[in-house]
């Protein structure tokens, strides 16, 4: 078996349990491959087993069956951007905070690699959202697993993202900005701006303004096979676009538009995890004292 392995750097107490895991993968004959800078990184505080090879994004990850994302959702997001149109199954191994996507907590590891070995998962797919434009805005790397978001630039001008849906015009938000997220991130910053949270497997994508100013305006749920479109317009001569955790500020003018990638995330998830365990471990849903 190969193994791809991506992370961000964590406490030191964490030291032992990742020592563990390499251990356990040298002794089950895995064929490792790191990161570059995640494994300069490992070099300086673990033992890593001999021939452990490294990659870095662009390289062809050809012959791995599973990618390990250490640290937290923002690692995992960033994970997915790595394996894109490969589709190889990604596990969450969590040492930072959260741990909605990465779901295997850093003690567990040994029985997580365990089932990993006999199979004994599932694969959760999760659809993506792919921004097009006329000029290059993300390296090539146009896709994310949460949200596509347009915002401001300054603390003090809105400004209006006028909206459209295949085509048919939908509404100007007058705001700070607009989310589009997936189902996967309808519980991140759109369930921030009052968007519903949404089941991961529905065809779905919520656009969910950022403080808008009309009080009526509210997040609505579309179809994803829908191609969105934006036109923006500001007393200031730019804006910010993001996916997920990157951004690149463009100028007013460029023409934007988000549709769903045609590949999938897979996440591979243990023990019996799934979306609705979660939301009540990691966002106490529906928490009541008359429950417990």
């Amino acid at each position: 078996m190969k193994i791809a392995i991506l992370g961000k750097p964590f406490k030191e107490e964490i030291l032992p349990f990742m020592q563990g895991l390499f251990d356990e993968l040298a002794s089950r004959n895995t064929e490792i491959i790191i990161v570059e800078y995640f494994k300069t990184y490992l070099e300086n505080r673990l033992k890593l087993p001999e021939n452990v090879g490294s990659f870095s994004r662009g390289d062809d990850l050809k012959g791995v069956n599973y990618v390990f994302s250490i640290g937290g959702d923002g690692t995992l997001l960033d994970t997915v951007t790595y394996v894109g149109a490969r589709q190889i199954p990604i596990l969450g191994i969590n040492t930072g905070r959260l741990g909605f996507l990465a779901t295997v907590a850093y003690d567990k590891v040994p029985l997580a690699l365990d089932a990993l070995f006999k199979g004994h998962f599932v694969i959760d797919e999760r659809s993506l959202i792919r921004a097009d434009s006329d000029a290059e805005l993300f390296d090539g790397v146009n896709f994310g697993l949460n949200e596509f978001t347009i915002s401001k630039t300054d603390t003090s001008s809105m400004i209006v993202v006028h909206t459209y849906i295949d085509g048919e015009y939908l509404n100007s938000y007058w705001a700070d900005g607009l989310v589009v997220a997936t189902p996967t991130g309808s519980t991140g910053y759109s369930l921030s701006c009052g968007g519903p949270v949404v089941m991961p497997q529905t065809n779905n994508f919520v656009i969910a303004p950022v403080c808008p100013h009309n009080l009526n305006v509210r997040p609505l749920v579309v179809p994803d096979k829908s191609v969105i479109s934006f036109e923006v317009e500001g007393r200031s001569n730019n804006f910010l676009v993001s996916l997920d955790s990157r951004s690149k500020i463009v100028e007013t003018g460029v023409q934007l538009a988000v549709r769903r990638e045609n590949f999938n995330a897979r996440l591979v998830k243990i023990n019996q995890v799934n979306f609705l365990s979660t939301l009540r471990t990691k966002l106490n849903w529906g928490l009541d004292k008359r429950n417990e």
